[in-house]
């Protein structure tokens, strides 16, 4: 007999295998366009169309805490037993353990200054082009 591989996927066909409905490499937006910041608790949660950023199966379901960016991938510390590991994520594979309608309303908020700050700009420059 020849001894089974020992992969990184190995023992994984039930774990990372997604519902009919959501079966396809592209993930959900919703998902990758939340912005996380620095102390931000995440679920590990991972996109098996998607192999680049992926964790290893022993931390599928974990709850982690942002530590900081490396591109567009989140340091995530996770515990395991008594120790603290580090894990670069992508937000592919990542869900937030936070209240996301907050951050909506922030951005919604920003957007509205924005606007607001554009309208102004709009009417000094057709002021000043009158002149």
């Amino acid at each position: 007999m020849v001894k089974a591989p020992q992969g990184l996927r190995h023992r994984t066909r039930k774990l990372m295998k997604k519902s009919v409905r959501e079966r396809g490499a592209i993930p959900p937006l919703s998902r990758v366009l939340i912005e996380y910041r620095v102390g931000d608790k995440v679920y590990i949660d991972v996109n098996p169309a998607i192999h680049r950023g992926m964790p290893h199966r022993r931390y599928i379901g974990k709850v982690g805490k942002v530590v900081g960016f490396r591109g567009r991938a989140l340091i995530v510390e996770v515990e395991v037993g008594s120790k603290i590991k580090k894990l670069f994520l992508l937000p592919e594979h990542v869900k937030p353990a936070f209240d996301v309608k907050e951050r909506v309303s922030e951005l919604l908020q920003k957007l509205a200054e924005i606007s607001k700050a554009r309208k102004e700009q709009r009417t000094i420059m057709l002021k000043l082009l009158k002149k």
